[in-house]
């Protein structure tokens, strides 16, 4: 169905399809758009209805449409809604398990994709995909005891990877956790999330929008890596690194708190 720019219109209608039955529906505008969504999308999550939102341009990287655009707060308003499982992939890989899991576990669901296009990770290398079932999950190992953990979304996660590459060569042990689906991670039992999230450590969250919800898992000494203002119109690459989202910056604010 071709709604058109009628993004609250096709909220509603999504949830009537679910509600008559036979059919799992999905739809999909701009993460920034799910505003005009939101009463039908609280909806869904109130009566448990398996719909599937596609919510893509997710974040600063969709460059030159400007801040009107940019979603800033809503990866965080979204979780916000009880019932409502919110995903944002890194890479292809974790896009079809995610989607596979949607499809299982028959809940409304947010699935949130970049505008610009991601590498795909090598996963001889770096940890399965399959890891997204957890909703968090350890994609790149600490040469040791960990003395950081990254843990990272979407787009920033190959950032985070970046970072840790350089904290490793410092000396400085360092963890890189893929976090798709914090709703799922919450779900796993106390000693896989420690393992995932070790104690004593400096716990670090990396994603393109507002810290708001991330203290639960970095704690009162973790560091956020955030956007905590509206965007600009600029290209991507132009705008993540006047922003902060850079190996650069990540890791002098890793060096400055360790100190």
């Amino acid at each position: 169905m071709h709604f058109g720019i009628r993004e609250h219109a096709m909220g509603a209608i999504l949830n009537g399809i679910a509600l008559h039955g036979l059919t799992k529906p999905f739809g999909g505008t701009f993460l920034v758009f799910s505003d005009y969504m939101r009463p039908s999308v609280r909806l869904a999550a109130l009566m448990q209805l398996p719909v599937t939102y596609v919510w893509t341009h997710d974040s600063i990287g969709l460059g030159e449409d400007g801040p009107t655009h940019q979603p800033i707060e809503h990866f965080a308003a979204l979780r916000a809604i009880p019932g409502l499982d919110v995903i944002r992939p890194a890479d292809a890989n974790e896009v079809a398990v995610a989607w596979r899991e949607i499809i299982a576990r028959q809940a409304p669901a947010a699935i949130l994709l970049s505008r610009q296009n991601l590498p795909v990770l090598d996963r001889s290398t770096y940890a399965s995909a399959e890891g997204v079932t957890r909703g968090a999950y350890i994609l790149q190992k600490s040469s040791s005891a960990a003395k950081v953990v990254l843990i990272a979304t979407g787009s920033e996660v190959p950032l985070a990877l970046a970072a840790a590459k350089t904290l490793e060569s410092e000396g400085v042990a360092t963890q890189v956790v893929s976090a798709p689906c914090l709703e799922w991670f919450e779900l796993q039992d106390e000693k896989y999330r420690n393992e995932v999230l070790p104690q004593n450590c400096l716990k670090v969250s990396v994603e393109a929008g507002i810290a708001q919800g991330w203290h639960r898992w970095i704690r009162s000494d973790g560091l956020t890596i955030s956007l905590e203002h509206f965007g600009a119109s600029a290209s991507a690459g132009t705008l993540f690194q006047n922003f902060g989202f850079s190996e650069k910056n990540i890791c002098e604010k890793v060096r400055a708190r360790l100190k």
